[in-house]
């Protein structure tokens, strides 16, 4: 059994790893924080873990680390930094759910967070957790940065065509819709119900954070420098992202090819489903799942690729695959405690 700590235990994120970790069978949950409810039972805190957890909530100076095998990090933006040198030093192999380790440039890192990066020197260990792209480097990690939950939906959507020399990787437009947890659980206007029920509105368009870390990834992938116009947008509910990205092709493609592309690329895949003709990714079927749902179709007037991506911003987003990357990073079957379909309706 792998000794688990988890540091931010009552924001969205940590309880979901919380829930989720409580049903693996390789997991053993040993130390939580919340620096809210510090001193209380987390079944206090959150009822519905009543029966299934009676461990009390410490402070994060109290982390050691010395008696757990693994321990996520989902902390604020820029928490992690100080922490994660501490752990790593006591070979407690750490995943962070943050955006602290998410970029390899400390320079592009300040310029989209406003901070300098404080520990630069691990940004060239770090392995980014996408497990689709980087499964043999996580497998061999003690440091994995989880993805950002858009960056998830678009990278895979786009994985399989961006190494291709019939698209034009000079442009891609992504169109990304979210519930309102990926703001987090703090109170915050824009995420009161009165504010966001009955409309849709976009935000943060062309400036949005996720966007390097797309950029970074997608360059990687196609050995070249790569960028996107990415438009984000908040829908009322409460969780999944629906991401629909457009990339143009130097040739003509049947939509029957294109899809027979994406189901070879993610053959074998556990949590990547690619959907068959004139079927497109629903957050309605990824709900509270590990999957990443992909749907494909080709504009043929405009020579065209259209590419759906629906995931839970919770779960694939965030937690979910956290797990996945620890399953990797332990030796256990990558879908241990993630082997079950999403919830509809």
């Amino acid at each position: 059994m792998a000794k688990i700590g988890i540091a931010g235990a009552t924001g969205y994120t940590g309880v979901e790893l919380l829930r989720l970790l409580i049903s693996h069978p390789e997991a053993e949950i040993v130390f939580l924080t919340s620096e809210t409810y510090q001193g209380q039972l987390v079944a206090e805190v959150f009822p519905s873990l009543s029966g299934f957890s009676n461990i009390k909530l410490s402070s994060l100076e109290f982390m050691s680390g010395d008696d757990c095998d693994i321990i996520f990090l989902a902390l604020p933006h820029t928490t992690s930094m100080q922490k994660v040198p501490d752990f790593l030093k006591r070979n407690t192999k750490v995943i962070d759910l943050s955006a602290d380790y998410r970029l390899k440039d400390p320079v592009i890192f300040e310029e989209w967070y406003s901070v300098p990066h404080q520990q630069p020197e691990l940004l060239k260990e770090v392995v980014y957790g996408l497990p689709e792209i980087h499964r043999e480097a996580i497998e061999s990690a003690r440091f994995v940065a989880n993805p950002g939950c858009y960056p998830t939906s678009i990278t895979l959507a786009l994985a399989p065509l961006i190494t291709e020399d019939w698209v034009d990787l000079s442009y891609i437009v992504a169109d990304s819709k979210s519930g309102t947890s990926g703001a987090g659980r703090k109170t915050s206007l824009t995420t009161q119900f009165s504010e966001v029920n009955e409309g849709v509105s976009a935000y943060k368009i062309a400036t949005h954070r996720h966007t390097p870390e797309i950029e970074q990834e997608l360059s990687a992938l196609a050995n070249t420098d790569v960028r996107i116009s990415f438009s984000p947008h908040l829908v009322p509910m409460t969780r999944g992202i629906l991401s629909t990205v457009y990339i143009n092709l130097m040739k003509d493609m049947s939509v029957e090819d294109l899809i027979e592309h994406f189901q070879k690329f993610y053959n074998g895949e556990p949590f990547v489903r690619v959907l068959p003709l004139g079927k497109y990714a629903s957050t309605n079927f990824t709900a509270v799942s590990n999957f990443c749902d992909i749907g494909v179709q080709v504009d043929k007037r405009n020579r065209r690729a259209i590419i759906t991506s629906a995931i839970d911003n919770l779960i694939k987003g965030a937690s979910g695959q956290a797990i996945q990357n620890m399953n990797l990073m332990l030796g256990f079957s990558e879908t241990s405690g993630l082997n079950f379909p999403g919830i509809f309706p």
